[in-house]
């Protein structure tokens, strides 16, 4: 929703305390001999940057062998089921303004862990240990 922006003069007619500042649409500013206009400055909006979506890197804490590296959600997740308890892994999360990799706090990785198995289309391959 815009406002509709307003045009104000200086009206210097009036006597006394000095200038008032009134609407340029106002009779009065119009009939005003020393009238100053000040327009108003236009902002320029910039469009709000797009989100892009979350990528994922999830480390094995044992070993230190990054098991996904700049998954999707919908991945990450499916991982995660492969796995046997939280404390397993460190999940981070990419930061693109920092351009740097940021730990997931506890409550984001338990938002992710509690996703394992409603994620649709979601088959888990299970393991294998041969």
């Amino acid at each position: 929703m815009t406002k509709k922006r307003t045009a104000w003069v200086l009206d210097t007619e009036t006597k006394g305390t000095g200038a008032e500042m009134v609407p340029l649409d106002s009779r009065k500013a119009v009939e005003g001999h020393g009238a100053i206009v000040v327009q108003p400055k236009r902002k320029r909006e910039k469009p709000p940057e797009p989100k892009l979506p979350r990528k994922f890197k999830v480390v094995d804490v044992m070993t230190g062998r990054a098991l996904a590296d700049g998954a999707d959600v919908r991945t990450t997740v499916r991982l995660l089921e492969e796995i046997r308890s939280p404390v397993d892994v460190s999940i981070q999360v990419w930061e693109e303004k920092a351009g740097r990799w940021q730990q997931l706090s506890r409550r984001e990785s338990q938002m992710l862990w509690s996703m394992r198995g409603r994620v649709s289309g979601a088959s888990s391959p299970g393991r294998t240990d041969d």
